[in-house]
């Protein structure tokens, strides 16, 4: 006998209601006490096998939404295969005022601002529209973070970040609307975004993220980070930059860009987290950007 005995195929998807599987005949509620089963809630199972994660748990909620509710923020771009949210965070939903639902796990936002067209029409389990999931990622109070998570959203066209507009028109002191004007559809990982906002937020003009130099009428480089008209750039080091062959690659670029009168500048996660080495920092791109527009 395996380990897990009776897991019928229909189970084996992912989250079930336990009583819809008995109704149906595909388990009984003893063998659901069971070793081949884990309860996530009340009346929600999963086979054991299956492993966790965050977008199990996002199903798993989704089953026991109450009605006028849908899953939004990061949970909904999770479902919508999105690389948002990690196992351990709350599972975020959005429904009407007086609605009863606690669950452990789940993070409920009651609001009477939750129109019939902010829910995508046939979802299951009900999910916000991209625009209404953007906004609930905007409004989350870390600031740097909502504009990690913006920029893949926007990278993803999901939404496009002109669907943002009126929005941001429609409250254009909130702190959503400041994260959406922050967000930058070209970048391309969470390290480089909070990078670009951090600097951003020192009072630096917005670098361009994923700047392309052509020197010849050939690419040579593409910069995490830039000001183009000073000829600055700024490159996040990550642990892949310590590897021998890639710091040789590295080092040869940055004399190619350096012989065609750019400046670089390098930071690490350290410099970002360490305030006094973040302010030495901004005074070296301060200096640099002086120079470049000088120049």
């Amino acid at each position: 006998m395996g380990t897990h005995p009776h897991q019928p195929a229909a189970l084996r998807r992912g989250p079930f209601r336990g009583s819809d599987a008995v109704r149906a005949g595909l388990v009984t509620k003893n063998q659901l006490r069971g070793k081949s089963w884990i309860q996530l809630h009340r009346d929600v199972y999963v086979a054991a096998d299956l492993g966790d994660s965050y977008r199990l748990r996002c199903q798993a909620a989704g089953l026991i939404l109450p009605e006028g509710a849908a899953l939004t923020g990061r949970s909904a771009a999770c479902l919508d295969g999105l690389p948002l949210g990690e196992l351990g965070d709350s599972v975020h939903v959005i429904a009407p005022p007086g609605t009863r639902m606690r669950r452990r796990g789940c993070r409920i936002v009651r609001t009477p601002w939750l129109p019939p067209g902010h829910i995508r029409p046939g979802s299951d389990p009900p999910v916000t529209v991209s625009t209404r999931t953007a906004w609930e990622i905007a409004s989350e109070p870390d600031l740097i973070e909502a504009v990690v998570a913006l920029d893949v959203l926007f990278r993803a066209k999901r939404p496009r970040r002109e669907a943002m507009d009126s929005w941001v028109a429609t409250f254009p002191d909130s702190q959503a609307a400041k994260a959406i004007t922050l967000a930058d559809a070209r970048a391309e990982s969470p390290q480089e975004s909070r990078t670009r906002v951090q600097i951003t937020l020192a009072g630096f003009p917005p670098p361009t993220p994923q700047h392309k130099v052509v020197v010849n009428g050939r690419v040579i480089a593409r910069l995490d980070l830039a000001w183009p008209d000073a000829k600055v750039a700024v490159e996040y080091d990550g642990i892949w930059h310590a590897d021998a062959q890639q710091l040789r690659s590295d080092r040869a670029r940055l004399n190619q860009l350096i012989d065609a009168g750019w400046t670089v500048l390098h930071l690490t996660s350290l410099d970002l987290k360490d305030p006094a080495r973040f302010a030495a920092f901004c005074g070296q791109l301060r200096a640099a950007l002086t120079r470049g527009q000088a120049g």
